[in-house]
């Protein structure tokens, strides 16, 4: 066996008893999110299921807490010009769309636990560039697209080393540097390093 196909198949078993163990352990924490989302919109749904492109620009569906107003999506075009963010991402500060609940479980980033269930599926690792959305990867150089070489993950080294106070261009080459550089042991630092800066991280929105 290769390294190559060691540390896949290594990782997948970290991947598959990490996100088992999650589960289990957070189960918890999701009823208490679930209770809390249900409370503040009734009629809205808890999860919010939304597209995004994995690993060889193959599109997979990934599951979130639903932080936002149920019209989010549409209401997406005249926010626009108000993007935080330089190039292929959208970032908005102040965005009206976001729930009282939402602007919670978005700064603890609860709304991202149930990226576990794409764990399970082996859509997505614990570790790993962030899953783009589609119209992001329309706007992608070649170069950007060598993001989309390896599986996406739940953390990786844009949540640890600055989140959303990093531009898209200083995230690409944070991405190919984990690419470049990923082994088990350091995808083990990067989930410790997350667990640390996971609750009160001042720069998630």
């Amino acid at each position: 066996m290769t390294t190559t196909k060691r540390y896949t198949f290594a990782k997948r078993c970290v991947d598959l008893i990490g996100s088992f163990l999650g589960l289990l352990v957070l189960s918890i924490i999701f009823i208490f999110v679930a209770l809390l989302i249900k409370l503040e919109d009734p009629k809205g749904r808890v999860f919010f299921k939304q597209q995004r492109v994995g690993k060889d620009g193959k599109e997979f569906n990934m599951y979130k807490f639903r932080s936002m107003a149920s019209d989010a999506e549409e209401r997406l075009k005249e926010l626009l010009e108000f993007n935080q963010a330089s190039g292929a991402m959208f970032k908005m500060k102040d965005d009206p769309r976001i729930t009282k609940v939402g602007k919670f479980i978005r700064k603890t980033s609860l709304d991202e636990l149930p990226q576990l269930f794409n764990v399970l599926k082996g859509d997505m690792s614990l570790v790993g560039p962030r899953p783009p959305l589609p119209r992001e990867v329309a706007e992608y150089s070649t170069y950007d697209k060598q993001r989309l070489l390896v599986i996406p993950g739940c953390t990786g080294l844009w949540q640890v080393s600055g989140r959303s106070n990093i531009g898209f261009s200083e995230m690409v080459e944070l991405d190919l540097y984990y690419i470049e550089k990923r082994s088990i042991i350091f995808d083990i630092k990067i989930i410790l390093k997350t667990i640390l800066v996971l609750f009160g991280s001042k720069n998630a929105y």
